[in-house]
């Protein structure tokens, strides 16, 4: 019985690997995100196919950053493909373009706040300014959501503050940098537990490497959702 709190990222070169990973979760996985790495692979394709003949839930990840004309232009064609939810930068001008573009649908624009990977050191080099990472996170999320954005994506660690925000309510929270017990953390440097996620606000948990690269990713699968459920 599948959990779509979890999902699966197909962080895989092409359409072939990611029906493979597909196939071997089977019922265990409901929702599956796609992002920029397979999108010369067939991303697009995928996604569709999953989504009307597999009967999956769709994230398209790919953190969309432009003027507002051409993210309410490319938003509107993907809107076409019926997915559930696509990611953009958290920038207010960008949320409220996306939504313009999703109108009519039911495509949940996903704003991203401050990407997991990064800590003070890295924001000090992309000239962000100064402050704790959980207190520019909330900032970012507040003001995505007066944008329109119908859910933002952070870190575990700043999920419950986010979820704390008058603005949140009704809101989605969806976390990466999540990793099952015994993980190595990679290059995520903002990262919790499944379990922990979920009791810190999370709605939903992305999980990848650590499922695509076990030796049994449904027995994997199978643990993560039993985390999740503490």
């Amino acid at each position: 019985m599948s959990d779509n709190r979890l999902i699966v990222a197909l962080d895989v070169p092409n359409i072939i690997a990611g029906m493979d990973i597909v196939n071997k979760l089977g019922e265990t996985v409901s929702f599956y995100k796609i992002g920029l790495g397979m999108l010369t692979g067939g991303g697009l394709a995928l996604a569709d196919e999953l989504k009307q003949e597999h009967s999956k839930r769709i994230f398209l990840d790919l953190k969309l950053f432009d003027i507002g004309a051409t993210i309410e232009a490319a938003v509107k064609g993907i809107a076409k493909y019926e997915l559930d939810f696509l990611t953009v930068h958290g920038d207010p001008s960008v949320v409220n373009a996306a939504k313009e573009g999703a109108a009519g649908s039911n495509l949940k624009i996903l704003a991203v706040t401050i990407l997991t990977s990064l800590d003070r050191e890295d924001l000090n080099d992309n000239l962000y300014k100064s402050g704790e990472i959980s207190d520019l996170v909330v900032e970012r999320a507040g003001r995505a959501f007066e944008a329109g954005a119908d859910g933002i994506i952070a870190s575990p660690l700043e999920s419950n503050k986010i979820r704390d925000l008058e603005s949140a309510s009704g809101k989605l929270i969806i976390t990466p940098g999540v990793r099952p017990k015994g993980s190595k953390t990679e290059d995520q440097k903002r990262i919790s537990t499944p379990h922990f996620a979920i009791q810190n606000g999370a709605d939903h948990i992305v999980v990848g490497r650590p499922i695509l690269r076990s030796s049994n990713p449904k027995k994997t699968a199978q643990e993560i959702v039993s985390e999740i459920n503490g």
